[in-house]
């Protein structure tokens, strides 16, 4: 593995068995009201809400009591709230983090095990509640999209095979204008229900054809010809991509100083899978755009990328019933790059995802990795910018994906089923979506002397020491 450490377990950590008993030593008597309803608001209450995604309410007291243990169970093996990135390894500095500190988990666990008590009616500060569909970027401080551009919205009967709804949407913009935030979301409460994915390509006009990304590359000059799989993913990879959304995700917000390029007379090509789910509904999904000021434009683009984890092609993707499977990709950096963010993407048979990188010389760091995924909530890890890290061209990012096609996982549908690549939610598939800047040298050894190479979390190595 190059030298890597790879993390297949699940850690939680020692002070998880302590927090009850430690609350109750210091004589504190942890309360819904006054302890507990602020953390819900702050951490799961957008999900957990009447109208919203979540499977049940946290709202209120009588809401969350029912629920109690449950809540201890999953907030304290950290399956809840959905950030589920290991916190040992890679880049830990996120503009999005939603997972709980120590502290919290211990409040939550306390109060359930001092007897989940309301508390007093006066410490209950009411969150307003949504009732209506919201842009997440809004709620996180960010004010509203400054676009907004809606797909057709198509009809899924009650029981259907999936479908693929691929129309095309304008963008009404009269001038060229650059783009700091994207996000995606379903056009209706009820659309959330069928819409899978969502993923908005970009049409572009000629003056504009430097949004194609061709900043990365399967690795074999001079070796063996691509195969034919391969080649599609290449060209793929080059597809200028706004926004890539799936059941759970947020927004993406990229690298200060950076962004996509919008001009007059470009359209969203929408690629949307829907499935049926017993009724019929219709729907579609729809992208909002966070803008640069005009006379704070960024002078780099920033390129979406699926970096695969199949070095095979698709046909590479073999998961027997009943077996644990894994496989991996490798992707080399043709330019210096920036890397901004984490998003694994599986179907129902997805476990784990690892983001490695293999420098130049041979020396190896985890970027990141996340070890228990779920399908219902594809969450993104936006980096810090000080804690996005740089790879020098020549570096190769390696994934590894590994599959559970047995009982255990509670999200497999049939683990007696053959599963190989497909994009139904019944197929697999395995590919890390990041967000990338590519940089001169010059620009690449300035970020370097400031932040450091590679994963630093931010912090500049210490003078004459070297990352492992």
């Amino acid at each position: 593995m190059h030298g890597s450490k790879l993390h297949l377990g699940i850690a939680v950590g020692a002070f998880l068995a302590l927090p009850g008993a430690a609350f109750a030593q210091q004589g504190k008597q942890v309360t819904f009201s006054k302890d507990v309803s602020p953390i819900l608001q702050s951490k799961c209450q957008s999900c957990h809400e009447p109208g919203s995604i979540g499977p049940m309410s946290l709202v209120t007291y009588q809401d969350a009591r029912p629920w109690a243990r449950s809540i201890k169970q999953r907030v304290e093996s950290r399956q809840m709230p959905p950030w589920h990135i290991d916190r040992s390894v890679g880049v830990q500095k996120f503009k999005n983090d939603m997972a709980l500190t120590d502290e919290q988990v211990a409040t939550v666990v306390a109060w359930v095990d001092g007897g989940a008590l309301e508390g007093s009616a006066a410490d209950f500060k009411l969150k307003p509640v949504a009732t209506t569909l919201f842009w997440q970027g809004e709620r996180d401080g960010y004010g509203a999209p400054d676009i907004i551009v809606k797909s057709p919205e198509y009809t899924m009967p009650a029981v259907s095979q999936d479908q693929w709804w691929r129309p095309v949407s304008e963008i009404p913009v009269t001038e060229s204008r650059w783009v700091r935030m994207v996000e995606i979301r379903p056009t209706n409460l009820n659309a959330r229900k069928i819409l899978h994915h969502s993923i908005a390509y970009h049409i572009l006009t000629p003056e504009n054809t430097a949004a194609v990304n061709t900043g990365i590359g399967g690795g074999r000059p001079g070796g063996p010809a691509l195969t034919p799989a391969q080649q599609a993913a290449e060209l793929v990879n080059r597809r200028p991509q706004i926004m890539e959304w799936a059941i759970g995700k947020g927004y993406d917000r990229f690298l200060e100083g950076t962004g996509k390029l919008i001009m007059p007379g470009e359209k969203i090509s929408w690629d949307q899978h829907v499935h049926a789910v017993g009724e019929e509904i219709k729907g579609g999904s729809e992208i909002g755009m966070w803008l640069y000021k005009k006379g704070e434009e960024p002078t780099k683009r920033s390129y979406l990328v699926a970096f695969s984890g199949l070095k095979n092609g698709t046909a590479g993707l073999d998961i027997p019933p009943n077996s644990v499977a894994h496989t991996e990709g490798f992707t080399v950096l043709r330019e210096n790059t920036v890397i901004t963010n984490f998003q694994p993407h599986f179907h129902l048979r997805g476990k784990a995802m690892q983001v490695e990188a293999i420098f130049p010389d041979g020396r190896s760091q985890v970027i990141s990795y996340v070890k228990d995924f779920n399908f219902n909530w594809m969450t993104n890890y936006i980096f810090k910018d000080e804690a996005a890290p740089v790879f020098p061209k020549g570096t190769i990012v390696h994934v590894t994906a590994f599959y559970d096609n047995t009982k255990a996982n509670k999200s497999n549908p049939d683990p007696e089923q053959w599963v190989g690549y497909g994009d139904r939610t019944v197929d697999e598939m395995a590919h890390a979506w990041m967000n990338v800047v590519y940089l001169s040298d010059a620009e690449y050894a300035e970020r370097v002397a400031k932040y450091g190479e590679g994963v630093t979390n931010g912090v500049k190595p210490a003078a004459g020491t070297q990352q492992q």
